[in-house]
């Protein structure tokens, strides 16, 4: 088994560092803020992900997983670095590279052995030269090979997306490095892909850009659904039964968010466009998913003529279910929308906590449950497909609100039913608006 250094200990890099020891290696995860390596030296976990805490505490437990904030503790001794580190959008959407390349240093400042540098962080393509560039600018006498290793992680689902991968990638110039470290997941059975660095690094773009595409081109859909009297659901339901296609991603909806798919296909789009291409596809798939928060406020002015003064609920703030990560949530902007519309705030998640939302909404009365978020509406807008959401007693809500309006921006309840139900209801794409 290997001696492992995992730098950062967000997502990524949290839920790697717990699963390697819990295959069995020993891991020292590595982060700068100590409030946060102190929390994680208690047990407790700064994230919302489900099986993660148990994982963390059982592996420390056995002496496997230790936290650590100074490079040069978690380096000593490592076989393997992986990079886990933040790379946030910049202001013309590339991906900031700079907590990667004082990573990178710092690793060569503290490397005294030959070791494998593995990059899970997603990163422009090119990324790996440059780590490599820069640790043998600091340090020239430093021995190491630096491999590619993209994360597919879904929020919600990481450690079971980790710990049943569906392949597993890895780009090098050294393929004995690559090598060495598709060792680490051998007890996994799934495909290994070895290639070169670039073509790695491309593999995760192309991945989360591929996703993206899928799930604008069903909003798309939608939208025309909504133009002709289709139900967007049965054709989705009716594209997915189709191999080629499958049924993955395409839910219509108030589109993407999160940490990944908004920063992956700008990022994409600005590698493309500052390389010569024209990357007018990844564009679309941008602007469509803007143009979905939108679809809230048109909702609401087909009911009102003016939202100024009215009392809005909204159910879900995180951008996924079994998730507390608000990163670019459509919960942000559809509030956003509305306020500058007028329109008053409530709203309810079962993840995100009051502190939580405090610090990415202003002016938003925060709920302790669904039914007190929908206590005096205006309309009830669902944003986030929890499952608690589809359980509601709905002829409550009904009662609950001031006027019976539901815009269900995630079509997690049934046209027909709401209209039995008394309500005034607008799904996404569903073919037919009920007032």
């Amino acid at each position: 088994m290997g001696k492992i250094c995992v730098l950062g200990t967000g997502y990524v890099g949290l839920v790697t560092g717990a699963c390697f020891a819990d295959l069995g290696n020993q891991v020292k995860c590595v982060d700068i803020d100590r409030a946060k390596i102190e929390l994680l030296r208690k047990g407790l976990i700064p994230i919302y992900e489900p099986g993660l805490e148990e994982l963390v505490r059982r592996n420390q437990k056995a002496g496997r997983l230790t936290f650590h904030t100074d490079y040069a503790s978690g380096i000593e001794g490592a076989d393997f670095i992986f990079l886990a580190v933040n790379t946030p959008s910049g202001s013309e959407g590339e991906s900031d590279m700079t907590y990667v390349l004082q990573a990178a240093e710092g690793i060569a400042a503290c490397l005294n052995r030959y070791a494998i540098i593995v990059n899970k962080s997603t990163c422009p393509v090119g990324t790996g030269d440059r780590v490599a560039a820069t640790i043998k600018r600091v340090n020239e006498k430093a021995e190491f090979a630096v491999v590619s290793n993209p994360e597919f992680l879904r929020e919600g689902r990481a450690v079971a997306d980790f710990m049943e991968p569906d392949r597993i990638v890895l780009g090098a110039t050294d393929n004995g490095a690559a090598q060495v470290v598709a060792d680490l997941y051998s007890t996994f059975n799934c495909p290994v892909i070895i290639t070169d660095l670039r073509t790695a690094e491309m593999i995760k773009y192309a991945s989360n850009a591929f996703l993206a595409t899928r799930i604008s081109f069903i909003n798309e859909i939608a939208a025309i659904c909504d133009a002709l009297g289709a139900d967007v659901k049965e054709v989705a339901r009716g594209m997915g039964l189709d191999k080629r296609i499958g049924s993955s991603y395409l839910d219509a909806g108030l589109g993407y968010g999160g940490s990944c798919f908004p920063k992956d296909v700008r990022a994409l789009e600005h590698m493309a466009a500052i390389n010569g291409c024209h990357p007018q596809l990844l564009r679309a798939v941008m602007e469509i998913n803007r143009d979905q928060r939108h679809i809230v406020v048109q909702c609401l002015r087909q009911v009102y003529s003016s939202l100024e003064g009215l009392t809005i609920g909204i159910l879900g703030l995180s951008f996924k279910p079994d998730t507390d990560d608000m990163r670019e949530a459509p919960s942000l902007e559809v509030i956003h929308l509305l306020q500058v519309e007028g329109a008053k705030l409530k709203a309810y998640d079962p993840a995100v906590t009051v502190t939580t939302a405090a610090k990415m909404l202003r002016d938003v009365q925060i709920c302790s449950d669904a039914y007190s978020a929908a206590e005096g509406c205006d309309a009830l807008v669902v944003v986030t497909e929890w499952n608690e959401f589809k359980q509601l007693d709905k002829r409550r809500i009904r009662e609950l609100l001031r006027k019976p309006v539901i815009i269900d921006g995630r079509n997690i309840y049934e046209p027909e039913e709401m209209e039995q139900l008394g309500f005034i209801y607008y799904g996404i794409g569903r073919g037919q608006h009920n007032e």
